[in-house]
């Protein structure tokens, strides 16, 4: 059949019933957001509609306040830092688990990936009582570990994922002409499953940056993430600061999207080329 060959009735019902359905979804999934965003730009004091007037106050506020700026300088520096110790764990983690051979196998990536599955609030108690005896809780040493925990099993995950396409031979072919293991490894695997690597580092950043409840149970008072002040911010005093701190994030989260898409297109093309 043509691949221009007319659909039938039933082809056309169907078509737009998925389309409608997927459209709902969509509109579902994004009303809390597209109805954060006019609130941001409030005149008013109160998170009300009709908004009384346009106004960039919020966006002011949050930008000059010396707590929210805290705040963010706090979640980057967590979140850059944590991202880097998951890349190293998570990296060296796929690569052991992408050669080695046993029956052990299932069950050591369940237990590397666990974090994933089990419900935060439970890894934020065991983290708090593991981490409170060894003088790690209060201080950003302890936020970064257990941060680093919570995001090392997404760059297991696509660094993994990008090793099934690997072809082990090229690693042997650079060892037979005499390259050293550290050297065949950044010249022949590195360039190879650096995508992937970057693609689990933005999930391990946006892991880091919007964690919340291990903050709650770790964090003293001078490492309060920006997830943690805009929780005391609703709970405490609602003020539009927050919807203002909600659209950035949001912005910041479609970023971070928009350049997962770039690494994932640009991995199958590096994977298209390998295959020719």
């Amino acid at each position: 059949m043509s691949d221009h060959a007319p659909r039938t009735a039933g082809q056309r019902i169907a078509r737009a019933v998925t389309v409608t359905a997927a459209a709902l979804v969509l509109v579902f999934l994004m009303a809390p957001i597209l109805a954060i965003m006019p609130l941001s730009f409030s005149s008013g004091s109160y998170l009300t509609y009709p908004l009384p007037g346009l106004s960039l106050r919020w966006y002011e506020d949050f930008l000059g306040s010396e707590r929210w700026m805290r705040s963010l300088w706090n979640s980057m520096v967590i979140g850059v830092a944590a991202t880097v110790l998951s890349m190293v764990l998570g990296t060296l983690a796929a690569l052991g688990l992408a050669q080695w051979k046993s029956r052990l196998k299932p069950l050591v990536l369940a237990v590397v990936l666990s974090p994933m599955v089990v419900p935060v609030v439970i890894t934020a108690v065991g983290v708090y009582f593991f981490f409170a005896p060894l003088g790690l809780t209060g201080n950003f040493a302890g936020l970064i570990l257990a941060h680093t925990a919570l995001a090392t099993p997404f760059v297991v995950i696509t660094v993994s994922a990008t090793l099934q396409g690997f072809d082990t031979n090229l690693s042997r072919a650079a060892a037979s002409l005499g390259a050293p293991p550290l050297l065949a490894f950044r010249r022949v695997t590195l360039p190879l499953i650096a995508p992937g690597m970057a693609s689990g580092a933005l999930f391990a950043f946006a892991t880091s940056f919007d964690e919340v409840v291990v903050v709650l149970f770790m964090a003293g008072p001078e490492q309060r993430t920006l997830p943690r002040e805009m929780f005391s911010g609703i709970r405490e005093n609602i003020s539009p600061t927050i919807t203002a701190a909600a659209v950035l994030l949001t912005l910041f989260s479609v970023l971070l999207l928009a350049t997962l898409e770039w690494l994932r297109r640009r991995s199958e093309r590096l994977r298209g080329m390998d295959g020719r």
